[in-house]
C-alpha cells in the first residue's frame, strides 16, 4: 500500500443476521461524482464491455468462473456454491487489499477467511434466504459500487462482508451490468439530436482531420463516431487502429451523449455501420436529415492524405496487405487478383492509392451521395483555414 494508507481490525456480530444490501440506480451511479465503482466480473466480462470509470477486481478469473458455470449446470447449484465459496476464502485478504486501493479505505486485517466461512457456512439456500435489499436514493460522494453480471450473489455477499468489517458506505448496483445495458439501450434510443450539420466529401479529402480540428476549437462541438468505434468506416478502416465490440462503442457512445451538446452538434458523415459497429436510430436520423456540407480537394490531397493515415507505422503495412484482396474481389474484373498487394509490396504506395480511389471508393462514394444536396462546399486541402470557414459559416447561421 502507498503512503497514508493504514489498517484497521474488524468487529464482526458472531451470529448471523439477515444481509440487508442497499442498492443503487444505473441512473444514479452514472450521475454520481467521487464514487467508486468496482466491477466484479471476470476479466473477460469487463473486457467486452464496463461502466465508465469501473475498476475491475474480479471475484474469479476467466477459468475459474468457467469452472463454477460447468459445476452449477453438470452437478449442482451447491457443488458451484462451495467451489466459489473455497475460491473466496483463499484469496479475500488479496481481494480486500485490491479494494482498499481502488477505494481508498483502510486495509482490513485479522483472519478474514474466518469471516467469509461464518457467513456463509449454510450454503447457498441459506445465503439466498438471508439476502434482502433495499433501493437507495443517489450515490454519496466517496461510496463504493460493487457489482456482478445482475447485481445477485457475488456483488450482495462482498458488499455484505464489507459492511460488517467497517465500511458502511458500500452499495450494489441494482441488476448489475445487465441493468446497465438495458438502461444505456433506452438512453440511445431517445436521445434527440440537436441541430445537426454533416461533414460530407470523398474519401481521403479530410474530414475527420477537419472534425478534429473542429473539436479542438471548439470542445464539445462533434461527435467522432470513428473515434469512438476505432474505425474509419471502410473495408480497410480497421487498419492501424482498434477497432471495438458493438457493446464497446455503445457505452463509449452513451458516454459521450451524455456530456450534450452547445446548441448545434457537427459530424462526420458515415453509413449505417462503423466497422462492426451499429449506428442507433437516434444518431443515424441527424446523420440522413442534418444540414450537409461538402468538403472537396485535389486528387494529390486526398492520396497524400490517405498514405499519411493508413501508413502511419510500418506495422500497418502488414494489415493492409491483408485487407487488399477483399477489395480486388469486389473491383471485379481478374486484371486487378493480386495487383493491389503487388503495389503495396513494391512501395508503389500512390499509384496504389490512386488506382483505389479511382477504381473503387469513389465511384462507390457518388453513388451513396446521389440525391442529396449540399448546404454549402468548402476547400477542404488547408485544414486549419477550412476549419475557420465551417466555424465562420455556422456562426453566421446561429
Amino acid at each position: 500500500m502507498g503512503p497514508g494508507a493504514f489498517f484497521m481490525e474488524p468487529s464482526i456480530p458472531t451470529e448471523q443476521t439477515p444481509w440487508a444490501v442497499p442498492m443503487v440506480r444505473v441512473s444514479d451511479v452514472l450521475a454520481a461524482r467521487g464514487a467508486s465503482i468496482v466491477d466484479l466480473r471476470t476479466p473477460l466480462e469487463f473486457a467486452a464491455d464496463h461502466l465508465p470509470g469501473a475498476v475491475n477486481v474480479p471475484l474469479f478469473d476467466n477459468a475459474e468462473r468457467a469452472l463454477i458455470g460447468t459445476l452449477y449446470k453438470r452437478a449442482s447449484p451447491d457443488a458451484a456454491f462451495d467451489e466459489g465459496r473455497r475460491l473466496v476464502m483463499e484469496r479475500i485478504a488479496t481481494l480486500i487489499e485490491e479494494l482498499s486501493v481502488v477505494a481508498q479505505r483502510p486495509v482490513i486485517t485479522g483472519d478474514l477467511a474466518s469471516h467469509v466461512e461464518r457467513l456463509t457456512s449454510g450454503g447457498i439456500a441459506e445465503v439466498n434466504r438471508a439476502l434482502s435489499s433495499e433501493v437507495r436514493e443517489g450515490v454519496p460522494p466517496g461510496s463504493l459500487v460493487v457489482h456482478c453480471w445482475r447485481g445477485g450473489m457475488r456483488s450482495s455477499s462482498l458488499a455484505t462482508l464489507l459492511r460488517e468489517l467497517g465500511w458502511q458506505d458500500v452499495y450494489v448496483l441494482a441488476g448489475g451490468y445487465k441493468s446497465y445495458r438495458r438502461h444505456l439501450l433506452s438512453e440511445l434510443d431517445a436521445w434527440v439530436s440537436p441541430p445537426a450539420l454533416i461533414l460530407r466529401g470523398s474519401t481521403g479529402v479530410g474530414k475527420t482531420l477537419v472534425l478534429r480540428e473542429i473539436e479542438r476549437r471548439r470542445p464539445g462541438l462533434t461527435l467522432d463516431l470513428e473515434g469512438l468505434a476505432g474505425h474509419r468506416s471502410s473495408i480497410l478502416g480497421m487498419v492501424g487502429l482498434e477497432p471495438c465490440s458493438q457493446k464497446v462503442f455503445d457505452s463509449r457512445l452513451a458516454e459521450r451523449l451524455r456530456q450534450g451538446f452547445p446548441g448545434k452538434v457537427v459530424i462526420e458523415g458515415e453509413s449505417r455501420k462503423v466497422g462492426d459497429s451499429i449506428v442507433p436510430p437516434s444518431v443515424w436520423s441527424p446523420l440522413q436529415e442534418g444540414t450537409h456540407l461538402y468538403l472537396e480537394a485535389p486528387r494529390d490531397y486526398r492520396v497524400q492524405v490517405l498514405i499519411d493515415d493508413y501508413l502511419a507505422n510500418e506495422g500497418s503495412r502488414e494489415e493492409l496487405r491483408l485487407q487488399l484482396p477483399f477489395i480486388e474481389r469486389r473491383m471485379g474484373p481478374k486484371k486487378w487478383e493480386g495487383r493491389l498487394v503487388e503495389l503495396l509490396d513494391e512501395r508503389k504506395e500512390r499509384e496504389l492509392t490512386e488506382i483505389l480511389l479511382e477504381s473503387y471508393y469513389d465511384p462507390l462514394y457518388d453513388h451513396s451521395e446521389k440525391g442529396r444536396t449540399p448546404a454549402a462546399h468548402f476547400d477542404a486541402s488547408d485544414v486549419g483555414r477550412v476549419t475557420g470557414e465551417i466555424l465562420d459559416w455556422i456562426d453566421a447561421r446561429s
